[in-house]
């Protein structure tokens, strides 16, 4: 590897970063110009600030795979996302990168996930393809860029560069121009930095792994099922050597499948840093393929893992019935917000005529978009119980 070198200055404690990490010296600044802070580093103030967010806290009732009222135990999107943020943050500090400003990007990557999980996401793209249809990632983006509400100076939380480069993982192609030098990186066919495909890896590392130990712990799986599965396979039979509880078989199995892959995700990433020795992050950034992945073998077993998932897990008929149940209390909202903006607090509502008059139809509908998506589980379920069936069952 390149030999790390010292950041500037002793704030934020982010010790000796490599010459290919994202620093402040470096970094492309905020929307809107802000006085640095004496001893917190720009990244560090934006990991707060999404900390101190309305919709990180929101994340505690949204659903990651199993709806929050069917268990205390399973993840929701706020424990997924500190998940994320641990793995990453792990990985960082063996490559030299900012782990500060991964753990941004992780703290605030489904910050615009709607309620009920992807099933509610889809509801909403559903009922929103007439004005541009609904995606996450961008919702995440407005989030922090336009509907957190907490300076008097700007909108959003005025987030750096780098923070929002990597919460924008993915950009429909029609919707790039829109994003300025955000958007730049998906018309060029270009990286983001180093942190922030770190991030999206580590994003996938942990949804696979604690999806395997949410689908046990429900009964939606079975160790017998994920026999034919390698990565779990082999850590499941070396665990069962020693004989112990069945919670505690599966919780080892699990946690030895999150070590093997990040451990290779260490030693691949490094091996590819070694070998291309980017000399800045805009080294990076100009490169055709990104620096930070799993080797070949490791790939392949947990896209194995990833597929099983979506056969077994994400496809079990019990999910399916829910995700219609979703379907209907989403497009039943939408259609009763779009037909009575009042329908909503004053607040949104306002937002939505206002909108309206600048934009027409599709304006009151993107108002319409943020305040459902902006629902935890339990809300949009007693907003569908007061507004369109009292008697619905969940």
């Amino acid at each position: 590897m390149a030999s790390l070198a010292a950041e500037k200055g002793c704030k934020g404690k982010e010790g000796l970063l490599a010459p290919y990490a994202a620093s402040e010296a470096s970094s492309r600044g905020r929307r809107h110009a802000e006085p640095p802070h004496p001893y917190r580093s720009a990244f560090q103030r934006d990991r707060d600030r999404i900390l101190h967010s309305s919709a990180f806290r929101r994340l505690l009732y949204k659903t990651q795979v199993f709806i929050n009222h069917e268990g205390d135990l399973y993840r929701t999107r706020l424990t997924h996302s500190l998940e994320v943020a641990q793995i990453a943050r792990t990985v960082a500090g063996c490559l030299g990168l900012n782990s500060d400003l991964v753990e941004a990007i992780c703290l605030a990557h489904d910050l615009g996930h709607t309620p009920f999980g992807h099933s509610g996401q889809d509801a909403l793209d559903r009922c929103m393809r007439p004005w541009g249809g609904f995606e996450h990632n961008l919702q995440s983006l407005r989030v922090v860029d336009e509907l957190e509400e907490r300076y008097p100076a700007f909108p959003g939380l005025n987030l750096s560069f780098e923070t929002r480069e990597g919460i924008l993982k993915r950009c429909p192609p029609g919707r790039a121009g829109e994003l300025g030098d955000l958007g730049e990186r998906f018309l060029m066919r270009r990286q983001p930095g180093l942190e922030a495909q770190l991030a999206n890896i580590a994003d996938e590392i942990a949804y696979n792994n604690h999806d395997v130990d949410d689908g046990l712990r429900a009964g939606l799986l079975t160790a017998d099922e994920l026999a034919g599965v390698g990565l779990f396979q082999r850590h499941f039979a070396a665990v069962r050597r020693g004989r112990p509880r069945r919670q505690v078989l599966l919780r080892e199995t699990v946690r030895r499948m999150i070590n093997e892959v990040v451990t290779d995700l260490v030693e691949n990433s490094r091996c590819k840093l070694q070998s291309a020795v980017p000399a800045s992050i805009e080294e990076v950034r100009a490169r055709a393929r990104p620096l930070i992945g799993l080797g070949s073998e490791t790939a392949a077993a947990h896209r194995e893992l990833k597929l099983f998932l979506g056969r077994r897990l994400y496809r079990h008929e019990r999910v399916l019935a829910m995700n219609r149940q979703v379907h209907r209390v989403v497009e039943a909202l939408f259609v009763r917000f779009m037909a009575d903006v009042h329908a909503m607090p004053a607040e949104h509502a306002a937002r939505g005529i206002e909108w309206e008059r600048g934009q027409g139809e599709a304006g009151r509908a993107r108002a319409v978009a943020d305040y459902i998506a902006g629902m935890t589980d339990r809300y949009a379920v007693a907003a569908y119980r007061r507004l369109v069936d009292p008697q619905l069952k969940w």
